[in-house]
C-alpha cells in the first residue's frame, strides 16, 4: 500500500511539473516575433502552434498590429539558447487561461515603422 502511495505522489509532482507555471503579462506578436513582458521579466515567446492561437484570440482586442493585450498563460520558461528569439528567457507557451484588452490608461505603446 505504502508502494502505490509513493508511486501516485511521484505521478502527481511529475504530471504538474510538466504542465508549467502561470505567467500574467502583456503580449505581443509582430513580424515573425512574440513577446511576454510581465511585472519583473520579459520572454521570448517560442514559436508554436499555441502562440498562433493566442495570437488568434489576442487580436480581437487590438486596434494596432503593435498593440500589446494582457493575457494569462501556463508554459514551460527556458533559458536554452535559440537562433532567433535572443532574449535570454523563453517561454513555451502550454496553456492559455485568459486573454483582455489591455488596462485603460497603459500608454505604454511603443509604434514599430518598416
Amino acid at each position: 500500500m505504502k508502494r502505490a502511495f509513493f508511486i501516485v505522489t511521484i505521478l502527481a509532482i511529475f504530471v504538474s511539473c510538466e504542465k508549467g507555471e502561470i505567467i500574467k503579462g502583456e503580449f505581443v506578436y509582430y513580424d515573425g516575433a512574440a513577446v511576454l513582458q510581465t511585472q519583473n521579466e520579459i520572454y521570448g515567446v517560442l514559436i508554436t502552434d499555441k502562440l498562433h492561437e493566442l495570437n488568434k484570440k489576442a487580436e480581437t482586442f487590438k486596434s494596432e498590429p503593435t498593440d500589446m493585450v494582457s493575457v494569462e498563460i501556463r508554459g514551460r520558461i527556458t533559458n536554452q539558447k535559440d537562433e532567433k528569439i535572443l532574449w535570454e528567457n523563453k517561454v513555451e507557451i502550454v496553456e492559455i487561461l485568459d486573454v483582455t484588452a489591455p488596462k485603460k490608461g497603459d500608454n505604454n505603446v511603443v509604434k514599430l515603422v518598416k
